[in-house]
């Protein structure tokens, strides 16, 4: 006998949720962020507990037990990989020194304004700024020459302009090449040298997928030349955890700050959902010899990113 039309709509409507997940579970599986629409969808992997719910409910009423069986098999892969990736260890010697960091993408700019006082009332040491143009760049140095004396920027205009500030003496380096700046320099932080690098690839539009997953290998290629050296890369990756090309970067020994305070899926984009729903692409990634503690996100009116702010100490050698 036929099934009613009723149960044969809510075995299609699973079967077609269950395929639209499988796809992007399936590239996470294989350790690759595949083509558009993977590498948008994989931000919000978690996300996809949602219509992995639904869709066995239809095959529930449907009595599709195939679909049933389906869905719960790619309902225990995300439940599986919701658990955050990369080290825990504690570094073995003991501490050095404590400072502050804080990262913020500004989004054209707009969101200056309310940064300023949130760097007031903090008080980092070392702030990145993403998509700081020149009107950013003129109001952060001027409202904190004296605070922050040394800085390292990317001079230019709407996204591609990048500021770091820092109470520490920077020495200047090539930083990374970019479609939009990435500054780098190398801060004497009472009297220990710290690799500083600005964090801002191309996000995964879906004619640039390419492009995106080029630049976050070069600045894989930045983490794993400074093995032995300690390192603070931060800002706005445009990539989560569940992103292969992500998690290359933390293949080197880098650990995500989030992850240590215990904030590995606290959302940071897009702010005005991130309360409900939301991915996190602002990261400050450390080395082997940091510990990180009092992690927060804070919301930036103007800009569609939470800065995050983090207490990092630097531990001596073990």
């Amino acid at each position: 006998m036929n099934r009613r039309p009723g149960r044969r709509l809510g075995a299609w409507c699973a079967g077609l949720l269950l395929a639209g997940v499988s796809v992007v579970v399936g590239c996470r599986v294989a350790d690759t962020d595949g083509v558009t629409p993977v590498p948008q969808l994989l931000a919000f992997l978690p996300w996809l507990l949602a219509p992995t719910g639904f869709a066995l409910l239809c095959a529930l009423l449907a009595r599709w037990w195939p679909g049933l069986v389906w869905g719960v098999a790619v309902l225990g892969l995300l439940a599986w990989y919701l658990d955050p990736y990369g080290r825990t260890g504690e570094p073995d010697g003991p501490p050095l020194t404590t400072f502050r960091v804080l990262t913020s993408n500004v989004e054209f700019g707009r969101g200056t304004p309310a940064l300023v006082p949130q760097i007031r009332a903090r008080r980092p040491d070392v702030v990145f700024v993403e998509e700081c143009e020149y009107t950013c760049q003129a109001t952060l140095e001027d409202d904190f020459t004296a605070v922050y004396p040394y800085r390292q920027a990317v001079h230019a205009d709407g996204s591609r302009g990048s500021l770091i500030l820092s109470r520490f003496p920077l020495k200047p380096t090539a930083g990374v090449r970019g479609t939009m700046g990435m500054p780098g320099a190398v801060a004497d932080v009472h009297g220990h040298a710290v690799r500083l690098q600005l964090a801002h690839p191309m996000p995964p539009l879906p004619r640039q997928v390419g492009l995106w997953r080029r630049e976050l290998g070069r600045l894989r290629a930045f983490a794993a030349a400074g093995q032995g050296t300690p390192t603070v890369l931060a800002g706005d990756f445009n990539a989560s955890q569940d992103h292969a090309a992500f998690r290359r970067i933390l293949d080197t020994g880098l650990t995500d700050a989030a992850r240590l305070s215990g904030l590995d899926r606290t959302p940071s984009w897009p702010a005005r959902t991130a309360s409900v729903i939301g991915a996190q692409i602002d990261h400050v990634l450390l080395s082997g010899d940091f510990t990180a503690t009092d992690t927060r996100f804070l919301r930036v009116t103007g800009s569609d990113h939470r800065a995050l702010v983090v207490d990092v100490t630097l531990h001596q050698h073990g």
